[in-house]
């Protein structure tokens, strides 16, 4: 019995200090980000950092607008939660509810497979599959486009919303569907009407990671978009905040290397903003539920 309480007290102490190191680095990164990226805005001015619309790091003068940034990477991230979530759920629903355990257990290892490939790879596939498939069929100069960054994005995102979502759906009870269909309910109206929304907690973390995903990725979209600093367009060529950072960080200086570090403010407020109104509207769902 004693030898089961120091147990105990030692894989407290271990997962207190872990804690401890998790809340320590979000709040280093946090300060980290503050201190480094407010100089430039200082500097620059905040409306003409935010709402500014040109971009010339190395002009003289130098221009420091990020809104083409913003809002290309706002219409990207929402183009690929359009299209990444219902597949990313329907698929999760096939798996864990339809399909037969030798079949899920074919097709699971090949959702996972895509977790693990290097978004490099996926750019790679883009550049040389996807680019020149827009350019033909929808007869643009240049694939190069916001157009297929999205499609890469959503293909990126399903396996985080997928494995999530398999696991939260495989968590619900069996007696709520057993209930479910002895009162006459179909499979479907079961799935939709019951697992589905008793897992809704888990589907809604598996959507903030694809969200976190789409939001951050750099190197596959650099390799899709065209990287222009232009106000976004669907089949225009496009830079995000991400590929603004990996562009020019390798070679900036002075007010320029500032203004990136206040692109990664930007970033990293964008990304808690998202979480925090996901996380607001998924308790205003329990508190309505409990009512």
């Amino acid at each position: 019995m004693k030898q089961k309480n120091v147990t105990e007290k030692i894989m407290n102490t271990v997962f207190i200090i872990c804690a401890l190191i998790s809340i320590t680095a979000v709040i280093g990164i946090t300060a980290y980000m503050i201190v480094s990226g407010l100089p430039a805005i200082k500097e620059i001015g905040l409306r003409e950092f935010l709402f500014g619309r040109v971009w010339k790091s190395t002009a003289s003068p130098p221009q420091f607008g990020i809104l083409p940034f913003i809002l290309s990477s706002l219409f990207a991230t929402f183009g690929a939660v359009l299209i990444g979530v219902p597949m990313g759920l329907l698929m999760s629903v096939f798996l864990s509810k339809i399909a037969s355990p030798r079949l899920s257990a074919s097709v699971r290892p090949a959702v996972e497979l895509l977790a693990g490939i290097p978004s490099v790879v996926y750019g790679l596939v883009g550049m040389i599959v996807l680019v020149p498939f827009v350019m033909d069929v929808f007869n643009v100069k240049s694939g190069s486009t916001l157009f297929s960054a999205i499609i890469v994005l959503a293909v990126m995102i399903l396996p985080s919303i997928v494995s999530v979502s398999e696991s939260a759906l495989n968590a619900v009870p069996k007696k709520y569907e057993e209930a479910s269909l002895a009162l006459g309910a179909t499979k479907i109206e079961t799935i939709f009407k019951v697992s589905i929304p008793a897992a809704k907690s888990g589907i809604t973390a598996g959507i903030v990671l694809g969200i976190g995903r789409a939001i951050g990725e750099a190197m596959a979209v650099m390799m899709v978009a065209g990287n222009v600093a232009n106000m976004p367009e669907l089949f225009g060529s496009v830079r995000f905040l991400t590929t603004a950072i990996s562009l020019e960080m390798s070679y900036a200086g002075g007010l320029q290397r500032k203004a990136l570090f206040s692109i990664g403010l930007v970033l990293f407020v964008f990304i808690m903003i998202i979480n925090i109104i996901l996380n607001t509207l998924l308790k205003r769902g329990y508190k309505h539920e409990k009512r």
